[in-house]
């Protein structure tokens, strides 16, 4: 199976380091024109020149931002003419337990990770309907399925984008526009520094796997890749885990123990 994304005009959100940074390197790669959303100027302008492409539209901007959003999609028209994909990568990851938790990280939460999602949807939607044709991908998280401690909001926010999605999906049907979630697994990151961890934490985490290893960036690219691609014209409203199998049983390690 050949996938080609040859012109093909994606909008990366979150692109200055870590998975999204990956994700434009991969798309690139794949013969995409690239529409890069970073708040971080530094991290944007490294990433774009690393691509050291003219199909490269690096944009400083905030998905908060409901006009920085409006403004940024009104660019990317401007500068290919079309968004074909809009991935929704974009987010934070604050701990707090809820007992102490302020408002303002609550809010600050719910609108990187959800409330950005919504604005940049709905601002390629138009688009989207016009050429009868869209993929909408957004991050979700393991998060959203089983919850971890000190990660109430965090949680709420990336299920919300979910049932966001599902919603999306249906609306969009009748135009050809699919919409769907990736919920990544362990994959080691400057927000969650698994592969620093101490050892036992690290041995702790790799136990509820059924892979028992890290994921990385590449395997998300993978993913989203063949979900932008003609390939995947009937998925939509799917949330996808890429998580190694991560508490597939409720013991995986014991596979390895009898391995042995």
């Amino acid at each position: 199976m050949h996938i080609d994304l040859s012109g093909r005009v994606v909008v990366i959100t979150g692109a200055g380091r870590g998975i999204g940074a990956t994700l434009a390197s991969r798309f690139a790669a794949e013969g995409a024109r690239l529409v890069l959303i970073e708040k971080d100027r530094a991290n944007l302008d490294r990433v774009a020149s690393s691509l050291g492409s003219v199909n490269v539209l690096p944009i400083h901007g905030d998905v908060t931002d409901e006009h920085q959003v409006n403004d940024a999609m009104t660019s990317a028209i401007s500068r290919f003419g079309r968004v074909d994909v809009l991935i929704n990568n974009a987010g934070i990851a604050p701990t707090a337990d809820i007992e102490t938790m302020t408002a303002q990280e609550w809010q600050d939460t719910f609108s990187a990770n959800t409330t950005g999602v919504f604005f940049c949807s709905r601002a390629v939607i138009p688009h989207m309907k016009a050429a009868e044709r869209g993929r909408i991908l957004s991050a979700s998280s393991f998060a959203a399925v089983i919850p971890s401690l000190g990660f109430g909001a965090y949680a709420a926010s990336k299920a919300a984008v979910v049932a966001f999605t599902r919603v999306l999906a249906a609306e969009l049907g009748p135009w050809g526009i699919t919409a769907n979630t990736y919920t990544p697994g362990m994959i080691p990151t400057p927000l969650n520094s698994y592969a620093e961890a101490p050892a036992a934490t690290q041995e702790r985490l790799l136990n509820t796997l059924s892979l028992r290893k890290w994921g990385s960036a590449e395997d998300i690219a993978s993913l989203l890749i063949f979900l932008a691609s003609d390939y995947a014209s009937y998925i939509t409203g799917a949330d996808l885990e890429i998580t190694g199998g991560k508490y597939a049983v409720q013991f995986p390690q014991l596979a390895y123990e009898r391995k042995k």
